[in-house]
């Protein structure tokens, strides 16, 4: 389906738009290597690939999620997943350079990477983003993502996030980008603290999006120039939801519907928590869950080896967007 076509039954269309790198790509590492600066640059838990989660995503996905259009994957030239039958009609592979100024191109900064979503060519209005280490566990709906009076549902932990007052040089360039985010926010509308976001899929605006971005565009072009998660940026995917809530466009959801639409799993060497956290998820089958690669510089192979089969248990059919010739390592 083309931009501004609908489903079959009259809606209109809502595609699925994911990011992705695997730092085992020729050339990936070397170049990493030669732009990091610090420990945080070469953190390998945002880019390593070694469970294909993305491939299991996309199988919850065509699984539990019925109302999706198109799947638009965005990664670094020339990524492309070996197993993704790219020429699917229902799939498009957008390179960076694509929609980035190549100025700030290499890029390894995924707050910067998010700025650009609002930017990808034929992307529906309305559109789910998706990191790939996301799944979808029961069935979704759209109204599961939106209130009863047409505004976002946002999700959000009960904890307040972190405020420029109390983060320090030290911190991670995550809890400083959250503070920073705050402050621009307390600077466009009221002073107030705010909760984190819970982990999941965001349902965003196109336009509501590229809004924002023209609503901050200090803290959006500092992001945009920063090759890696800086001091001085903002992460997209916090800010967007909360100006929504700031503008009346996002609804507040409960603690409830919170629990019931978002789960998490933080995947570690040790196999007994690994174990425990994906058998909670077993039980509780929230819509969505988050397994965050917390493996460090060396997985554990046994705890590979469990969540490999677990994740073959969840989905064993391969998706309409994966190679017959190439399956699961």
């Amino acid at each position: 389906m083309s931009e501004g076509e609908t489903t079959g039954c009259g809606a209109p269309r809502v595609d699925v738009v994911y990011t992705w790198v695997d730092d085992t790509f020729p050339g990936y590492a070397e170049t990493l290597r030669q732009f990091a600066t610090n420990r945080h640059d070469t953190n390998p838990n945002r880019t390593r690939d070694n469970l294909e989660m993305l491939r299991y995503s996309l199988r919850s996905l065509e699984r539990h999620v019925p109302f999706v259009g198109r799947v638009h994957l965005l990664t670094c030239r020339p990524q492309v997943p070996d197993w993704l039958n790219a020429e699917h009609l229902d799939i498009s592979i957008v390179h960076h350079d694509e929609i980035m100024a190549p100025e700030i191109l290499p890029t390894f900064n995924s707050f910067a990477i998010v700025s650009h979503l609002g930017k990808l060519p034929g992307v529906s209005e309305r559109f789910l983003y998706c990191e790939d280490d996301m799944l979808f566990l029961a069935p979704a709906t759209l109204a599961d993502f939106v209130e009863d009076d047409g505004r976002t549902r946002v999700f959000t932990k009960n904890k307040d996030a972190p405020v420029q007052a109390r983060t320090k040089p030290e911190d991670s360039p995550w809890n400083r980008s959250m503070a920073n985010a705050n402050a621009a926010l307390d600077r466009e509308f009221a002073s107030h603290r705010r909760r984190f976001l819970a982990h999941g899929p965001r349902l965003i605006e196109r336009s509501a999006f590229e809004e924002m971005c023209n609503r901050f565009p200090g803290e959006i072009a500092a992001t945009r120039a920063s090759r890696f998660r800086g001091g001085d940026n903002v992460p997209p995917e916090y800010l967007y939801p909360h100006y929504l809530l700031e503008k009346d466009a996002g609804g507040l959801a409960s603690d409830a519907e919170t629990r019931r639409m978002t789960g998490y799993a933080s995947i570690d060497n040790f196999l007994p928590w690994t174990w425990l956290q994906l058998a909670r998820l077993d039980r509780l089958r929230p819509v969505t869950a988050t397994l965050n690669d917390n493996f460090n510089d060396r997985p554990n192979p046994r705890v590979v080896a469990h969540l490999r089969k677990r994740l073959n248990r969840w989905f064993p059919e391969p998706s309409r967007f994966e190679r017959p010739d190439r399956p699961p390592a």
